[in-house]
């Protein structure tokens, strides 16, 4: 099934349908894509990162979560398959593609699917509604970076402080200096690295293609992400997708920061879910880089993100904690919308890549 999840667009199958090898599967994907090619012309792809995606979904064997969600990206040009990320965009079409599939037993107007991210090992709550047992898809719920409305899902995440890098802080230090840059290294559900725009000589509010043309800066930013890579543990990360690195400057458009994300090497038309968890976490905790540039509205808790196609709110919750801030509850609304279900015929594994 294809499914537009928030802002990405990715293919979503049941994982007992694949290759249990996890080399043989992940062929198939690169090929069920069209990767690697830059257009992915003989594949479902894209040509993009945000619609080279792929949920792989299974029935889980703990019994208070409902099914398990493995997320893979699959590289547009190289064809690689990473799974050392969440993808919350996608975790926003999980729930319903468990339930047109039978993975879950829902009743009523509204299910509940409670599930496993598998890359992280934590679990999220999806509520979105229902009518005679299937998902609901159409709604009059916006998001930004989405050009029609649809059924809101809301998404609610428990523990995900440090799912990826073992701690909310994984340097431990709320700033850090990288190659002469403030910056903050953050994990709530995403490995992220939070710097000041205007540190690297930019304003922060540059179209992504503009940003995406300035080799100097793309470098430096590079650089940064390579050196914070190692302080967060995630080890080498010039062939991974994470950290991703957002830029903060003072908001422009009513919201309260306004942001660009790299993710890593593109510049994201929008914001990912779980990096603006982790970015507005970052700028409420004492001291964290850029806290100084938002403006917060009535609710401090919530946090509304600027971002090139508009504006993202997530909800995350602090309270004190023996040795620091400790995040509570996080929370975001998101759609989700089923775009075909059917059959893909990915080209076979001894048809070669032609010049």
């Amino acid at each position: 099934m294809v499914m537009r999840g928030g802002t990405s667009k990715g293919a979503y199958f049941v994982a007992g349908e694949l290759p249990d090898d996890p080399d043989e599967r992940d062929s198939l994907l690169a090929r069920v894509m069209g990767s690697p090619d830059p257009r992915q012309i003989d594949g479902i792809g894209g040509a993009h990162p945000l619609t080279s995606k792929v949920a792989l979904v299974s029935p889980s064997s703990d019994p208070d979560v409902d099914v398990d969600y493995l997320f893979l990206q699959v590289g547009v040009d190289d064809g690689s398959v990473n799974d050392r990320q969440n993808c919350g965009n996608l975790l926003a079409g999980v729930g319903q593609f468990a339930v047109e599939r039978g993975l879950v037993a829902v009743s009523g107007a509204g299910a509940e699917v409670r599930i496993r991210m598998a890359n992280s090992d934590s679990v999220a709550t999806a509520s979105f509604p229902l009518d005679v047992g299937l998902p609901v898809y159409d709604g009059d719920t916006a998001i930004s970076g989405v050009p029609s409305t649809a059924a809101e899902v809301r998404l609610d995440f428990e523990a995900t402080a440090g799912s990826t890098c073992g701690a909310l802080l994984p340097t431990g230090a709320v700033a850090d200096a990288i190659d002469g840059i403030e910056a903050t290294c953050i994990d709530n559900g995403m490995p992220t690295v939070v710097l000041r725009a205007a540190a690297l000589g930019i304003a922060g509010a540059e179209s992504p293609a503009a940003l995406e043309a300035n080799e100097l800066f793309r470098r430096r930013l590079e650089n940064i992400r390579l050196r914070a890579g190692e302080l967060m543990k995630l080890g080498d990360v010039s062939t991974t997708t994470v950290p991703k690195m957002t830029l903060v400057s003072a908001p422009r458009a009513g919201g309260h920061i306004c942001t660009r994300t790299f993710i890593p090497h593109r510049c994201h038309e929008a914001i990912g879910v779980l990096g603006a968890v982790s970015v507005a976490t970052a700028l409420r905790l004492p001291g964290g880089v850029g806290a100084e540039l938002l403006e917060p509205g009535d609710d401090p808790d919530l946090v509304e993100i600027e971002h090139p196609t508009g504006t993202f709110i997530a909800r995350v919750e602090l309270a004190d904690g023996p040795t620091g801030p400790v995040v509570g509850r996080s929370g975001i609304v998101r759609t989700a919308r089923k775009l075909f279900d059917g059959i893909v015929f990915p080209r076979s594994a001894s048809s070669g890549d032609s010049e």
